[in-house]
């Protein structure tokens, strides 16, 4: 049975991502362990001024892809927005 090529791209995409969440995967495993490590043999830190009033690592990674989020939005709505304005274009035409 032939595939289609959105059944051949959608494929591609699958593999791609897996590949690319497994990647993922091995390094949040070496971080980890790394983390691990120099916890046992870092010295207590002492706190910043005002450390308190910092946003955390979670916030600014929150926050940046919130932001990444809606500017992917955008920029869907602004694509969509230029193709059917191009429709007319695209259209078949009629031979007189």
């Amino acid at each position: 049975m032939a595939t289609s090529t959105a059944e051949y791209v959608q494929s591609a995409q699958e593999a791609a991502l897996k590949t690319l969440r497994d990647s993922q995967q091995a390094i949040i495993d070496a971080v980890g362990a790394w983390a691990e490590a120099v916890e046992r043999i870092s010295p207590p830190t002492p706190s910043l001024p005002l450390a308190d009033q910092l946003p955390s690592p979670k916030e600014l990674m929150e926050t940046s892809f919130d932001f990444a989020e809606q500017l992917l939005k955008a920029q869907r709505e602004f694509a969509e927005s230029v193709l059917a304005a191009a429709e007319p274009a695209f259209a078949p035409k009629e031979s007189k």
